[in-house]
């Protein structure tokens, strides 16, 4: 009885490392995955479609005067102007409008100091050695602390100046001084570092 019962347990422990024996081949057999390599993939946005029926982008014409000289040195590059700043010269106002500062110059042409000179019956070097002359007409000329563009002048209303007097201007751009005279705007808006220019026709002479 005993013999019987062990042959069938010996069969067992001789099959049983056989079979471990087969399982540990299967699993060296088993091919090993290769690890694939990671792709770096560059994103490119794109760029961002123009419309060409977009309206284009206008640059401020405030923006930018493209003034790089004061008020003298605008006017002594005038030669129509040369006599104002030969005067400015001599009543040593040429300075003042250097400086900075804002100021609105109505600006006499050489052919108006022509005809002042005639009215006056003096010669241009004789009006220049007049100082106090010169000081008290040139003031009447300039508008301190402040730019008055041509659209911004007040037609009808008293536009004080340096001088302390005041005249007024039309809307057809026909200065009347206080001493009655009249001048007329020919260029306007004369643009500085320090103000702006309007050239006029006359000299104006205060009351």
């Amino acid at each position: 009885m005993l013999k019987k019962n062990l042959l069938p347990l010996a069969f067992a422990m001789a099959v049983l490392p056989l079979a471990a024996c087969s399982n540990n081949e299967t699993v060296q057999d088993e091919p090993v995955a290769d690890v694939a390599e990671t792709e770096v993939v560059e994103v490119v946005e794109p760029a961002p479609e123009v419309d060409p029926m977009a309206d284009p982008v206008e640059a401020d014409p405030m923006a930018d005067p493209m003034a790089t000289q004061n008020i003298t040195e605008v006017a002594a590059g005038n030669p129509d102007l040369s006599t104002l700043v030969a005067a400015l010269q001599a009543a040593g106002l040429d300075q003042t409008l250097a400086s900075d500062g804002q100021f609105t110059v109505f600006a006499p042409t050489n052919d108006a100091f022509a005809a002042l000179l005639e009215t006056l019956g003096v010669t241009q070097d004789e009006l220049l050695a007049d100082t106090d002359l010169l000081t008290t007409v040139l003031t009447y000329h300039v508008v301190p602390d402040a730019t008055v563009m041509a659209t911004d002048i007040p037609y009808g209303s008293d536009i004080e100046t340096v001088n302390g007097d005041a005249f007024t201007i039309s809307e057809d751009n026909v200065i009347t001084a206080s001493g009655g005279g009249t001048a007329n705007i020919t260029q306007p808006d004369v643009q500085a570092t320090n103000g702006v220019i309007h050239v006029i026709d006359a000299v104006l002479v205060p009351e």
